[in-house]
């Protein structure tokens, strides 16, 4: 798995601290210190919870329609899907997929939604809609992968932050948890303010009842770094209930690339995630989600992107064994 195991080996941390807790544990009366360094070792994202962002299979689900791709997901092992659009080819019924018939086949393969992304315009304009369409899935998040506002002023940010304030505060009544997704940008700083980072702007003013964060852990290295001087990890650690979402895709460095990084299945890269993992600490859980913004483009083709996401389980899998 690339420098996965070079840089880090959990199973040697794991090791390493085993002592630590038999000791602590030898030494308590209630056993309430041995209940603490088990604490300290257990892995925040389990294995049991691996999702996959439907956009990374984007072809496929349009080609051969979600009967089809849904199935397959689950023979591989995900757990739970992330949608990016409720449609496929109308060939393939002869019309559109209803929600409904979507539902039924996540039930079907026993999988669960867990959120969506949408556009920024889907909830301005419509987000009871959106809504809708989250409960008839069953999904406990809705999301959004637009950054909060395209002009990287703070008071831009500000207003931004506001109108994701009163969209949590709806999706909360409905019982769904709201998100913003990351990509590299939000880490940039304000062309008002240079010394302060945009996304930093957005996490203090969003109100943390209603609005949450899925992070991009890729884009967050990425934007590690375009814009240097953050650890990506310390937002969780400090935070961590307000991200209950990852995505996890992988990259090998590259300096030459603007943002720093190739992108590439799960395992096949070297970007720092066992210590990702080990430094965001073990308070909290958190989904991780599998995505390839390439995907359609894996090859071998045939099997093409579901191969990717099947290759990409299988580094996963590995990593939070």
């Amino acid at each position: 798995m690339g420098n996965l195991h070079k840089s880090f080996d959990r199973r040697d941390f794991l090791r390493a601290t085993a002592g630590t807790t038999v000791a602590l544990a030898a030494a308590s009366v209630t056993g309430a210190a041995a209940t603490s360094a088990s604490a300290a070792t257990r892995l925040s994202i389990p294995k049991d919870r691996i999702a996959i962002q439907l956009y990374s299979v984007r072809d496929k689900v349009t080609s051969l329609g979600f009967a089809v791709v849904l199935a397959e997901l689950a023979r591989i092992g995900y757990q739970e899907i992330e949608f990016a659009g409720y449609t496929q080819n109308t060939s393939i019924l002869g019309r559109q997929i209803t929600l409904q018939e979507i539902r039924g086949l996540l039930d079907d393969n026993g999988l669960r939604a867990v959120g969506s992304h949408v556009g920024l315009g889907n909830l301005r304009g419509s987000l009871q809609a959106e809504l809708d369409a989250a409960e008839i899935l069953g999904m406990p998040y809705l999301g959004t992968a637009s950054a909060p506002s395209n002009t990287n002023t703070v008071s831009a940010y500000l207003a931004a932050a506001e109108e994701f304030n009163t969209w949590g505060r709806a999706a909360t009544a409905r019982g769904i948890k709201l998100y913003q997704h990351n990509h590299a940008g939000e880490f940039a700083f304000a062309t008002d303010q240079p010394s302060v980072r945009l996304y930093d702007v957005f996490l203090k003013n969003t109100d943390p009842r209603y609005v949450y964060l899925e992070m991009d852990v890729y884009w967050a290295f990425a934007g590690q770094f375009r814009f240097p001087g953050f650890e990506p990890a310390d937002y969780v650690r400090n935070q961590p209930y307000r991200y209950p979402l990852f995505h996890m895709k992988d990259g090998i460095a590259n300096p030459a690339r603007g943002d720093g990084y190739d992108m590439v299945d799960f395992g096949a890269g070297n970007m720092p995630y066992e210590k990702f993992v080990r430094d965001i600490g073990p308070r909290d859980t958190h989904v991780g989600i599998w995505e390839h913004d390439g995907g359609p483009n894996a090859l071998p083709n045939p099997p093409g992107s579901l191969g990717a996401a099947e290759r990409s389980f299988n580094g996963l899998t590995e990593l939070l064994a």
